[in-house]
């Protein structure tokens, strides 16, 4: 029908149109975070990790098209597990520490406080727990996800406060408002521990419903806490894995080699920059805290072994529950500190050898 050189011709335009085809391919992909962009682990999405994945997939015939909902315009905070699982978002910045039941394994540092205060070694410890143990990954895939990485590393935890806080007892009858499981390390203090989080701190101390709050430097700076809970001290709870980058793992699993290997390429850019933006941040986010009125005071060992030792052992406690649905509980609390002591942490309280 056709001649030998029109073929030709007609072939080479198919092939040229099928890689332009090829190359327009857009995938739309939402993304997902409870709190606003105000708060580091949204920002950097926004301005490291979705960046680092567009540029992974420069020349790979594959583009995003990204619609980025935060601060609760899809998902509350606590609610974005769910988005992503259910498949409103594809992607989201996941808090294991609003998930307790569902990330159970996750939240291991949030049951064993007054181990280390540098998140550095408190997150990098977490993480290569996601590639050594199968558990770890287990807890995101039994809810539809799969984990990206791109850790969310919180501060060491202070106590703000609008009260000063000298001793042990200066606590008790307080209503301290604390992330998810961290109500527990008020176990022993005398203090009546409500659970919250950052997007409400402020009003519910300025209205009396709390005295204080257990909250870390970087988010209680742009989160003005400091302006209704002027005290701010240093126990020493310890810095903290409080989630990570997930996506819906039909999705994920759907999508191109390509895809997939940008995704979790950028999760570990996204780390490295958070680690670095986090570490400058905590000096400052002090400095100017106390250059704005309000008063900085630390412990001293004494009162951290106190205040350690005086509560239950909560670390044991969650492990046995943990165990009790299942889940390896028990061996990750222990490979989780075994790990922190290799690195040359140490523990004021070692919980699981008790």
């Amino acid at each position: 029908m056709f001649g030998p050189t029109l073929r030709k011709t007609m072939i080479a335009a198919l092939a040229v149109a099928a890689a332009t085809a090829a190359k327009a391919e857009t995938i739309n992909v939402t993304y997902v975070a409870g709190h606003p962009p105000v708060f580091r682990w949204v920002r950097l999405a926004n301005e490291v990790f979705i960046p680092a994945v567009n540029k992974q997939l420069e020349g790979s015939g594959h583009t995003i098209n990204w619609d980025e909902q935060y601060g609760g315009s899809l998902a509350k905070v606590g609610d974005e597990l769910e988005a992503v699982e259910e498949g409103l978002a594809e992607i989201g910045g996941i808090s294991s520490v609003f998930d307790p039941a569902k990330l159970s394994l996750q939240n291991v540092t949030y049951y064993t406080p007054f181990v280390s205060s540098d998140p550095n070694l408190v997150v990098e410890t977490i993480d290569a727990l996601h590639e050594t143990n199968e558990a770890m990954l287990s807890t995101w895939e039994e809810n539809g996800l799969e984990y990206l990485g791109g850790p969310i590393a919180i501060d060491d935890y202070i106590l703000m406060t609008t009260f000063p806080v000298n001793s042990i007892e200066d606590l008790k009858g307080k209503k301290i408002g604390a992330p998810g499981p961290a109500v527990n390390w008020l176990e022993g203090t005398g203090a009546v521990g409500v659970s919250g989080n950052l997007t409400t701190y402020y009003n519910e101390i300025k209205t009396g419903v709390y005295d204080g709050v257990i909250v870390f430097a970087t988010a209680a700076l742009p989160g003005k806490l400091h302006e209704v809970a002027p005290h701010i001290t240093r126990i020493g709870f310890g810095a903290q894995y409080a989630g990570a980058i997930a996506a819906n793992k039909d999705w994920y699993d759907g999508q191109p080699e390509a895809v997939q290997k940008a995704l979790k390429d950028a999760a570990d850019t996204y780390k490295a920059a958070y680690l670095d933006d986090l570490d400058k941040a905590v000096t400052a986010s002090f400095k100017a805290m106390q250059e704005q009125g309000a008063t900085i005071s630390d412990v001293d060992a004494e009162f951290r072994q106190k205040w350690a030792a005086g509560m239950d052992n909560v670390a044991k406690k969650w492990a046995a529950q943990v165990d009790s649905e299942g889940k390896a509980g028990t061996e990750i609390l222990k490979a989780y500190l075994d790990a922190i002591r290799a690195a040359g942490g140490e523990p004021v309280r070692n919980w699981d050898q008790e």
